[in-house]
């Protein structure tokens, strides 16, 4: 029996057995009473109702969303820059689902123009521990199913450090995939993938360093952790960003993350989830990456946490300015499946920025030009590089709705490089798309 029945019925006993005073007294708390629990069923009745109209809304506005929630998450809209809150903090859920070009259209981020770092782990051999790589623990390159490519399982209790060869400049990004396998609700929460800024690159955290820490907990949406830690420093940030990020971690997610001097900023896949102006309070302490796993159990739940396609570049170029000042730009920031001309959907931000230049400016007109690596023949490289031109101008016409007179494209192929195609880090920067003006 519900508190306020109960309650209800108590008082009317009582109104029958006290004194005529006292019978009007129980009276009114009776009546009371009876409006409390009335009010507690329209409640009830109110937000059924409520639930089953917003049920009822997203067949018809978003048919199937409904069927792809994680455990105990209602699914929003996935647009993660409309509530901030204090500290760059969201409380929007972040929908999984198929990643189009169209849902990666509004996706603001922009990758640096200058390569410092690249690593497919294509030169590896499966088995091993990545050639570019140190760690305090272990880990190998695999293969996951179906998913293309080679990735580095990093091991649980693990940090490792990418040998960059240089240190991080004031304003760079950096973007890679995560995987993280056999997910469940068994799942530790303790299950994270901490991504360190740090001083040096020894094997250590106990240094001045900015952290987001990933959560893949399942049964409780944790969200993303941000905690600097700068000595002296006297108003450290320490914060969840508030998403339940559990549906998009069953897939493979794209991170992105760009440091602007003291500014961050941390997508996942198309959603911005950190922002932060005054997070890297010493840009000049920052000079390294570094991953480190934990609450990952491979031996019982065949759980890891596999990353690949690591790409870090020297960013702060504002590519819209260098284009209309210089009249061409070259950025290998636009990305295609391997050997096709499918735009890599994360790529967006790039091709926005173009759209915005011709928005801009309505006399210009530009000349795409597609490039590729050397792998492959040169007649099947020169197909390639023209589609993959032609699929940037149709970005921008059906996307961005540019004018198709205002744009040409043609593919020169791997006829002219700008690095050693001997690596899979010179590869990653003939791999390239150049915008010209007429």
């Amino acid at each position: 029996m519900k508190t306020s029945n109960k309650l209800f019925y108590c008082l009317c006993f009582a109104l029958l057995m006290g004194t005529s005073g006292e019978a009007q007294f129980f009276k009114k708390l009776a009546k009371k009473a009876e409006k409390a629990a009335q009010r507690t069923v329209e409640n009830r009745v109110e937000k059924e109702t409520s639930k089953k109209t917003d049920q009822a809304l997203d067949s018809i506005l978003e048919p199937g969303s409904g069927s792809k929630q994680a455990p105990g998450n209602t699914q929003g809209n996935g647009n993660t820059n409309g509530n901030a809150g204090e500290n760059g903090s969201s409380t929007e859920n972040v929908t999984a689902g198929p990643k189009t070009i169209e849902v990666y259209s509004k996706f603001d981020y922009v990758p640096g123009d200058k390569p410092i770092f690249y690593d497919d782990f294509n030169d590896d051999f499966m088995g091993d521990f990545p050639s570019k790589w140190n760690t305090n623990g272990s880990g190998e390159v695999v293969t996951v199913g179906n998913i293309p490519g080679k990735w580095y399982s990093i091991a649980n209790k693990s940090l490792t450090v990418p040998n960059l060869g240089t240190t991080l400049p004031e304003d760079f990004t950096m973007e890679f995939d995560l995987k993280a396998t056999n997910l469940t609700k068994n799942t530790s929460s303790q299950a994270t993938l901490r991504i360190y800024l740090s001083e040096t690159s020894h094997l250590t955290t106990n240094e001045n360093n900015a952290l987001s820490n990933l959560s893949f907990c399942q049964y409780i949406p944790i969200g993303v952790k941000v905690d600097n830690n700068f000595k002296g420093d006297p108003s450290p940030i320490q914060n969840t960003m508030q998403h339940d990020l559990r549906a998009i971690f069953q897939d493979v997610v794209h991170v992105s993350i760009a440091v602007n001097k003291n500014r961050y900023r941390l997508w996942l896949n198309e959603n911005k989830i950190v922002d932060l102006p005054q997070f890297i309070v010493k840009p000049e302490l920052i000079n390294y990456v570094k991953f480190h796993v934990n609450g990952i159990d491979k031996h019982n739940n065949q759980e890891q946490v596999l990353i690949s396609n690591l790409k870090i570049d020297e960013g702060g170029v504002d590519l819209r300015r260098k284009l209309m000042s210089e009249g061409k730009i070259s950025t290998n920031g636009i990305l295609f499946n391997s050997g096709s001309a499918d735009i890599l959907p994360q790529s967006m931000g790039i091709i926005r920025q173009i759209s915005q230049v011709l928005d801009q400016d309505g006399s210009i007109s530009l000349n795409i030009v597609g490039h590729t690596d050397s792998d492959g023949s040169d007649e099947s490289n020169i197909t390639l590089s023209k589609n993959r031109a032609e699929a940037v101008k149709e970005a921008l016409v059906s996307v961005y709705g540019i004018s198709a007179d205002r744009l040409s494209s043609e593919g020169k192929g791997e006829a002219e490089p700008v690095a050693d195609n001997g690596t899979a880090q010179g590869k990653a920067q003939n791999r390239r798309v150049e915008f010209i003006k007429k």
